[in-house]
């Protein structure tokens, strides 16, 4: 089976002062996409500089040429599915149909309360998620759309030319419960997932890789029920969440043998984190170049 190696480029950086520099080094490396975090604030960067996604991705669009560029995920914590749909159209022509939408339910971190709400409940996430990706869905794939929902209406709502890539850009899908799954089995081109969350204080490897390996399965029995085959979604592994931490980057020879471990579960992307010195992802450049350039011809 094959994989795809792509990174994440936290919006850290004043473009002029390396955020540039970062996205273009991303396509000489080879990465197959380099995505965002589409947050308002994020944990430990709260207090630091902090660009906004989908500006931060056209600049990329403009900075590369062959580089597919991403969020990491977007969610409905801030964002209403008739504006979304109307800046990814146009962030998809900037590009020339390079653009995946990474999309999950959100959490409650910071943007959960920044636009003066009470954060939502799990289920509620659920809901609002469950509503805003068959709309987002239809505004992206639609030259007008009037719809009303219980948190997300449109009112003739125009999209035109729509995308470049037909009949949408991709959504990549982040999910591990039951209804989220059902979601990435009926829109998504991908499905992406952290691992389990339970056991990343405490848990081992091998455990993670049994829990990924679950969710895996239940994204199968998800795709089964709606009549598609699982083998249609690409399956992205985000890495830095699961009790490996950074490990993998240590080394090329660890790396390959963690994307060995995950190629062989069924995964067909892995994602690494451009380091960032005196973070969670502080990694030592020359080694994740490395890793970059060399990781997939040694897999095979």
């Amino acid at each position: 089976m094959s994989l795809r190696l792509s990174t994440v480029i936290l919006p850290v950086d004043r473009w002029h002062e390396g955020g540039r520099e970062k996205w273009s080094r991303a396509e000489e490396l080879g990465f197959h996409t380099a995505y965002t975090y589409d947050h308002l604030s994020w944990r430990t960067f709260r207090d630091g500089p902090w660009f906004g996604a989908l500006p931060t991705l056209t600049a990329a669009a403009t900075a590369t040429e062959r580089l597919r560029l991403g969020t990491l995920v977007t969610s409905p914590n801030f964002r209403h599915p008739v504006t979304l749909a109307k800046d990814l159209m146009s962030l998809d022509d900037i590009s020339g149909g390079r653009i995946t939408l990474g999309i999950g339910a959100g959490g409650n971190g910071f943007d959960a309360t920044a636009l003066g709400q009470e954060a939502w409940t799990p289920k509620e996430r659920a809901d609002r998620f469950g509503e805003f990706v068959p709309l987002l869905d239809r505004l992206l794939t639609e030259d007008s759309v009037t719809a009303r929902g219980t948190f997300y209406s449109a009112e003739e709502a125009r999209n035109i030319p729509g995308c470049v890539q037909r009949p949408r850009l991709p959504f990549a899908v982040a999910a591990t419960g039951p209804r989220g799954l059902r979601l990435a089995a009926r829109y998504g081109q991908a499905w992406v997932t952290t691992g389990d969350p339970k056991i990343f204080e405490e848990g081992t490897p091998e455990q993670s890789v049994e829990a990924l390996r679950g969710q895996i399965e239940k994204l199968g029995k998800a795709c089964a029920e709606t009549g598609r085959d699982v083998s249609e979604l690409d399956k992205i592994l985000l890495t830095g969440f699961t009790p490996d931490r950074g490990r993998p980057l240590e080394s090329l020879d660890a790396f390959v043998d963690f994307a060995g471990t995950h190629r062989a579960l069924g995964f067909t992307e892995i994602v690494i984190h451009w380091p960032i010195a005196d973070s969670d992802f502080a990694a030592d450049q020359a080694v994740f170049e490395k890793i970059a350039t060399e990781a997939l011809t040694q897999l095979g």
